[in-house]
C-alpha cells in the first residue's frame, strides 16, 4: 500500500480530481444557463468548435484543433452546417468533405451537425454559444472575385467579424491548393428530356393563354407562362426553368404583345410588363428549383439514413462474430449490389471470414491489395491509386486507433466504384468497425471477468486448502505426539485416538468435497440412479456425523410407508453428510437438528431442520454458490464453502432440486420454543423411481 502513495500516483490523482471536479461545475454551469436563459459563452472549462465544410482548408482546421485539445487536455467537436446545397456539390466536393468527417472521428472528436439555410456564420455562433465554446477554429477565407460577395456568404470572415467574446483562430489552406477555376455558371443539367418538357410546357402555355383569350378577356397572361415555369422548375431543376422562362418570355412577346407575331414592343407598359414577368420567372423558378433541391436532398438522406438504420438493427442483432460477419457482406452486397468479402488478421496474414456470394479465396492481386489496405490503413485495389488493376476495391475497417480488418467489393462487370455508393460504403465501414469492435470489447470483457473469478476461486481454494485442511491436520499431530507419551491413562488414550478419528473423517470430508467440486467442474461426474429407500440412506448419514453432532439433539421424522426414490445412494449420503454437517456449523450447542422426509407428488421432500442463526433473505439463493459463506460472527466453526455447493450439483445431477427456507416447525406441529425469524430449512426434493405404482 505504501508503495502507491508516491509522488507521481499523487500528483495523477491530483489531476484526475481536477478534472472531474471541473467536468462537475462546467455541468451545473450549463444547467445554470439554460434554466435563466443566458447566451452564454460563460466558460469554465477549455471547449473547441472546428468547423468542418468542403474547403480543403477544413483538413488543416481540423489538426490545429486536435493539437490544441491535446494541449489544452479539453474536450473538442467537429461542426458540420448542412445546407440545401450540400447535395446540390460537385462529387469531388462531396468526398473532401466525407474525408474531413472521418478525420475529424478518428482523431478523436465529436461530431456533431446543423442546418441553415442562409446564415451559416450565426448558426455556428449559436452553436457555440449552446455548447459554452470557448474557442473556434475554421478555415482561413479564401481570396474570391468582386460578384462571389453579392452572391455567396464569406462564413469564415462573419464568423470573424461577429465572434465577440469567442476566441476564433484561422487555419490555412494545405500548400498545394486547388486551381482556381475563375467564374463558373451554376449547373444547370443536360438531360435532353428536361429541356423538352420546357419547350413543350411554354407550348403549352401558350395555347392555354390563346384560349383563355378567345374564351374571356384575361388581362394578365404573363400569369400562365409563369405557372408553366413553376411547373418546370419543381420538375426538372433550375436549368430547364430558366428556359422556360426566357422561352415564356419570348412566346408572351411574339404572341400577345402589340404589334402582335413581332419581337418589337410599341408600348412602354407592355415593355415594362414583359420586363416584370421576366424577372418574376427567373425569381419563382429559382425558388421552385431550390425547393426541388431540397427535397430531393432530404429524399436521399432518408434513403442513406434508412439503409444505414437497416443494417445497424442487423448487427445489433448479431450475437457473434459470425453473425456479425455475414450481416455485414449480405447487407453490402446486397445495398450495393455488388460482391463483398470481408477479411480479417490470422497470425500475420489476413484471411477471408465472410463473403457474399460465398467466397473462400482470393487472387496473388486481390490479397496483396487487400494487405495493403490492411497494413497502411488506406483503399487499394480496384479504381485507387495502389493495384489499379485489381478485381476488387479494399478498405480497412478501423474504430478509433484499431484496424480491426479489410472490406472489399468486387462488381461482375468488373467497373468500378461509384462516387455517391462510396459515400454510402464509407458510412457502412464505420458501421462494421463499431460491430466488431463492440464483440471485441465484449469478448475481452468476458474474458476479464472470467480471469477474474478464476483468482477469486483460486485464492479463496488456498485460503480454504491452507486454513481449514490444516486445522484438523494440527488436531491429528498434537493427539499423536500426545499419544506417544508411555504414561497416559487409557481414558486419556481412548479420548486422543477418538479425536483423530473425528478429526481424520472431518478431513476425508473436506478432501472429499474437494474432489466432488472438480469431478462436477469438468462434468465427470456420473450418478449411479437406481431405486433407494430414504430410511437407509438416513441412517447411513447419522452414522457417519455421529461425533460431529454429539452436542446437537439429532431427530430423525420420516414418513411411514415412503416410496423408494430414483437416485446414486453414495452421492445422496454425501449430500446428506454435507447438510448435516453445516446445520452442526451454525445450531447452537444444545440444540435440535431435526431430518423429515414427506412425499410430494412424485417427488418426495427430504429436509434437514436446524435453530441457528438464520440465513438472510438476500442469502438464500447464493448460499448454494462455490466458496460462499454467510457471516456468523468469530464463534462460527471453519469451512471451506463448498459443502452446499457440491450438494447443489450432486442433487441436480440427480434430477433433484435443494432450496432454502427460514426454519420452521413441520405443517401441524407448533413448537413454542421456537423463535420467529431464526432456523434454516434445507429441502431437497428427489423424483421417485416409479410414480405411477407408487400411486
Amino acid at each position: 500500500m505504501g508503495s502507491f502513495f508516491v509522488k507521481g500516483n499523487l500528483t495523477a490523482l491530483r489531476e484526475l480530481a481536477m478534472r472531474a471536479a471541473a467536468d462537475r461545475v462546467d455541468a451545473q454551469l450549463r444547467e445554470h444557463m439554460a434554466a435563466n436563459a443566458i447566451a452564454g459563452p460563460w466558460p469554465t472549462q477549455e471547449r473547441i468548435l472546428v468547423c468542418i465544410n468542403e474547403s480543403p482548408a477544413a483538413r488543416e482546421a481540423i489538426r490545429v484543433a486536435r493539437r490544441s485539445a491535446d494541449r489544452a487536455r479539453a474536450e473538442w467537436i467537429a461542426l458540420n452546417v448542412t445546407q440545401a446545397r450540400t447535395e446540390a456539390l460537385p462529387d469531388a466536393d462531396k468526398d473532401r468533405l466525407a474525408g474531413s468527417l472521418r478525420l475529424a472521428e478518428r482523431l478523436g472528436a465529436e461530431l456533431a451537425t446543423s442546418e441553415a439555410e442562409h446564415d451559416v456564420a450565426e448558426a455556428i455562433l449559436a452553436y457555440a454559444r449552446a455548447r459554452n465554446v470557448r474557442r473556434i477554429v475554421i478555415g482561413r477565407p479564401r481570396p474570391r472575385p468582386f460578384w462571389a460577395r453579392w452572391t455567396s456568404e464569406d462564413v469564415a470572415a462573419d464568423v470573424l467579424r461577429r465572434s465577440g467574446p469567442f476566441e476564433v483562430t484561422l487555419a490555412s489552406e494545405p500548400d498545394e491548393k486547388p486551381a482556381a477555376g475563375g467564374f463558373r455558371l451554376p449547373r444547370l443539367g443536360a438531360e435532353p428530356r428536361a429541356w423538352a418538357e420546357a419547350a413543350l410546357a411554354v407550348a403549352f402555355a401558350s395555347a392555354c393563354s390563346w384560349g383563355a383569350e378567345q374564351l374571356f378577356p384575361v388581362a394578365s397572361l404573363s400569369v400562365i407562362y409563369m405557372t408553366a415555369v413553376v411547373v418546370v422548375a419543381s420538375r426538372r431543376g433550375l436549368g430547364p426553368a430558366v428556359a422556360a422562362a426566357v422561352l415564356g418570355f419570348m412566346a408572351y412577346n411574339f404572341l400577345f404583345t402589340h404589334p402582335r407575331y413581332t419581337f418589337h414592343v410599341s408600348r412602354q407598359g407592355e415593355l415594362l410588363t414583359l420586363g416584370l414577368f421576366l424577372a418574376a420567372s427567373l425569381v419563382t423558378g429559382n425558388l421552385a428549383a431550390r425547393l426541388r433541391a431540397r427535397v430531393d436532398a432530404q429524399a436521399a438522406i432518408a434513403v442513406r439514413t434508412n439503409k444505414l438504420y437497416d443494417f445497424s438493427r442487423r448487427v445489433a442483432a448479431a450475437a457473434t462474430a459470425d453473425d456479425v460477419v455475414w450481416a455485414s457482406v449480405s447487407h453490402v452486397a446486397t445495398t450495393l449490389r455488388c460482391e463483398a468479402v470481408l477479411l480479417t488478421p490470422r497470425g500475420a496474414e489476413l484471411q477471408v471470414v465472410g463473403g457474399f456470394p460465398p467466397e473462400d479465396r482470393l487472387d496473388v492481386r486481390d490479397q496483396s491489395a487487400a494487405q495493403f489496405a490492411w497494413e497502411k490503413g488506406e483503399p487499394a485495389g480496384r479504381g485507387s491509386d495502389t493495384l489499379p488493376t485489381a478485381r476488387w476495391f479494399f478498405l480497412p475497417l478501423v474504430a478509433g486507433d484499431r484496424r480491426l480488418g479489410v472490406l472489399g467489393i468486387a462488381y461482375a462487370d468488373d467497373r468500378r466504384l461509384l462516387r455517391t455508393d462510396r459515400r454510402l460504403l464509407d458510412a457502412l465501414i464505420d458501421q462494421i468497425a463499431l460491430a466488431l469492435e463492440r464483440l471485441r470489447l465484449t469478448e475481452d470483457l468476458a474474458a476479464t471477468q472470467l480471469a477474474t473469478e478464476t483468482e477469486r476461486l483460486r485464492t479463496a481454494l488456498l485460503n480454504s486448502v491452507s486454513h481449514d485442511l490444516r486445522t484438523p491436520l494440527v488436531t491429528i499431530i498434537g493427539a499423536a505426539g500426545h499419544l506417544a507419551e508411555a504414561d497416559l491413562p487409557p481414558d486419556a488414550r481412548r479420548d486422543l485416538a477418538e479425536n483423530i478419528r473425528e478429526e481424520g473423517e472431518r478431513l476425508d470430508r473436506y478432501v472429499q468435497n474437494l474432489l466432488d467440486m472438480t469431478r462436477l467442474g469438468h462434468g465427470a461426474l456420473k450418478p449411479r440412479l437406481a431405486p433407494q429407500d430414504v430410511a437407509e440412506i438416513v441412517g447411513g448419514a447419522r452414522a457417519r456425523m455421529r461425533g460431529v453432532l454429539r452436542g446437537h439433539d439429532l431427530q430423525v421424522d420420516l414418513a411411514p410407508n415412503l416410496p423408494l426414490i430414483r437416485a446414486d445412494g453414495v452421492l445422496l449420503e454425501q449430500v446428506l453428510v454435507n447438510v448435516l454437517d453445516n446445520a452442526a456449523k451454525y445450531a447452537p450447542e444444545g440444540t435440535a437438528i431435526t431430518v423429515t422426509a414427506r412425499r410430494a407428488g412424485t417427488h418426495v421432500e427430504l429436509a434437514v431442520i436446524d435453530r441457528g442463526p438464520g440465513i438472510p433473505p438476500e442469502d438464500q439463493t447464493r448460499i448454494f454458490d462455490m466458496f460462499h459463506r454467510v457471516a456468523g460472527g468469530d464463534r462460527q466453526r471453519a469451512g471451506t464453502g463448498l459443502g452446499l455447493a457440491i450438494c447443489k450439483g450432486l442433487v441436480e445431477a440427480m434430477g433433484g432440486t435443494i432450496r432454502a427456507e427460514p426454519g420452521k416447525a413441520e405443517p401441524g406441529k407448533a413448537d413454542a420454543g421456537w423463535p420467529e425469524g431464526t432456523g434454516t430449512r434445507i429441502v431437497m426434493e428427489l423424483p421417485l423411481h416409479n410414480p405411477e405404482v407408487a400411486a
